[in-house]
């Protein structure tokens, strides 16, 4: 009997560990079958960089929905750019959060004429003619840029999701701003061999963060979604679910059978 108590016990806790929040449901229906250009539809062999002006411009006529990723810069502005450091794109050396945007105004991407953006550009031009969803890249404890971003959405009047891999930004967003809708982004974290520690990358990849964040939605690796967790969320508790990141359309048959939302990018959407 003792026994049967303590599985029952465990159980009950694994799942008041990976419930969602479930009372802001109703609103996440508007965004369920989005397809999100991942980092807008950008192509490099057209001139068309990832996360720039030019690749939301596409996604907008092409009337997509603009997954983009945001940094803090050292002046505290706002920009687009998806890497910690400006290497791979920019081919230079150093990290957003060291510079300012006035230094990374020299910074071309990929070698176009095309520069990193600032996300009230993005906003101003995007003006709510397609849902945004936004991934809040933090390096550090240092949640800084969850309250500038929440001040910059302030007045926009167009939908939006915010995600992040660190939870410290949905929790943030739980505590401050608990009307927005939030996201938890996750994959098999524990391959990684980076920070933060592994024990915070297996809570993240099993999803048992989610008793600190309580998000709306989950966005998930499409390679790592067949996880006991994600699941329960999705069949149990009934939360939406992205898949990421689309490159072929039979990715994109397999993600429109098993799931709610759509990251693509390239070819990930042909079959649409």
């Amino acid at each position: 009997m003792a026994g049967i108590i303590t599985a029952v016990v465990i159980v009950y806790l694994y799942l008041f560990m990976i419930a969602p929040r479930m009372t802001q449901r109703g609103l996440m229906k508007p965004f369920l079958g989005t397809h999100w250009a991942h980092r807008g539809l950008h192509c490099i062999e057209k001139g068309i960089p990832e996360n720039s002006m030019k690749a939301f411009r596409m996604a907008v006529k092409e009337g997509f929905g603009i997954e983009l990723d945001v940094h803090l810069t050292r002046d505290e502005k706002l920009v687009v750019f998806h890497d910690d450091t400006l290497k791979r794109v920019c081919k230079r050396p150093g990290k957003v959060e060291d510079m300012t945007y006035e230094e990374l105004k020299s910074c071309y991407l990929s070698g176009t004429s095309e520069r990193i953006p600032l996300f009230s550009s993005v906003l101003k031009y995007v003006d709510g003619r397609v849902p945004l969803l936004i991934e809040v890249k933090l390096p550090t404890q240092d949640t800084k840029i969850c309250a500038r971003l929440s001040e910059e959405l302030a007045d926009y009047k167009g939908a939006f999701l915010i995600q992040s891999f660190n939870s410290l930004v949905i929790h943030w967003y739980k505590k401050h701003r608990p009307k927005v809708l939030r996201g938890q982004l996750s994959s098999n974290l524990v391959k990684s061999d980076r920070s933060p520690h592994y024990l915070l990358r297996f809570c993240v990849k099993y999803l048992l963060s989610n008793c600190y964040t309580r998000p709306d939605f989950i966005s998930y690796k499409l390679q790592d979604s067949h996880n006991l967790s994600l699941w329960l969320i999705q069949h149990l508790f009934l939360s939406p679910v992205a898949v990421w990141t689309l490159k072929t359309a039979q990715e994109a048959e397999e993600a429109e059978r098993r799931f709610d939302m759509y990251i693509f990018e390239g070819n990930g959407w042909q079959s649409v």
